[in-house]
């Protein structure tokens, strides 16, 4: 990371890191992290990222995740349209950035989406790992697993590598999935309102997310790209990291990715 410095954007600190590869050509990428995600947890991905798409690359922790503020009360149920409608607007007026590309993974691919639909015009591309539109029994099923794995084994040594407060980190995007009131989460009204470009990569071995989330999005976003990944679970960055980034950067190369 080459720069990191705090912004305040809905009404809360947040931790923020940028990579500046030389020369780099506009416009920018926002890495937006997973449920338990944040800047550190992308571990050296923004860098090889920026490497590879010759972009610069801007890391963000949300509120609640990372060395950005601490969650100070439980999450509602339409906390990734806040993220996606107010808080990543206002985020990406505040590092004065020009019709970014948004990298989304998991509940960051989602928030993606919603700031697309939301705002057509402020998004020249999405490139989205494993996004959900809806609640699946599956996810809720692989959210109650971690619940216990959280209990009982030392997910919270390690998640405390990455966050603040790694227990109010973890029950605060545990908590939410699993509240009833959140069943009914839905963002495809989201999807027909998206103008930009699209690439949506998911690992065949999602144990968050089935093809139906695919195929939601393709529903309504009939060009998106979609690659799929063998022996791929629910992080393709991490799994299958060379692919992804191959993904990315022939999807995002210059000499065929023309912003209007």
């Amino acid at each position: 990371m080459l720069l990191q410095r705090e912004v305040v954007a809905g009404g809360h600190q947040l931790e923020i890191a940028v990579v500046e590869p030389p020369a780099a050509i506009e416009p920018a990428i926002v890495l937006l992290h997973e449920g338990l995600g944040s800047v550190a947890a992308w571990k050296t991905f923004p860098e090889r990222l920026a490497e590879r798409t010759r972009r610069r690359v801007v890391v963000y922790s949300r509120y609640g995740y990372g060395n950005s503020d601490v969650l100070a009360a439980k999450r509602d149920p339409d906390y990734m349209h806040r993220e996606g409608e107010v808080v990543l607007p206002e985020l990406i007026a505040q590092l004065e950035l020009r019709n970014p590309i948004l990298f989304g993974h998991s509940d960051g691919a989602s928030i993606a989406l919603v700031c697309a639909g939301a705002h057509p015009e402020l998004i020249s591309a999405l490139v989205l790992e494993a996004p959900h539109v809806f609640v699946e029994a599956l996810s809720v099923a692989s959210i109650a697993a971690a619940a216990e794995a959280y209990r009982t084994t030392d997910l919270p040594r390690r998640l405390a590598r990455y966050h603040a407060d790694a227990n109010r980190t973890f029950w605060g995007w545990n908590d939410i999935w699993l509240d009833p009131r959140f069943r009914a989460w839905n963002i495809e009204s989201h999807l027909a309102s998206v103008r930009c470009p699209v690439l949506v990569i998911q690992g065949d071995d999602d144990e968050y997310g089935t093809a139906a989330q695919l195929d939601a999005i393709s529903a309504r976003i009939p060009d998106a790209r979609i690659v799929r990944l063998a022996h791929c679970a629910h992080a393709p960055h991490r799994d299958r990291e060379r692919e992804t980034l191959d993904a990315a950067a022939h999807f995002l190369d210059p000499a065929t990715f023309i912003v209007a």
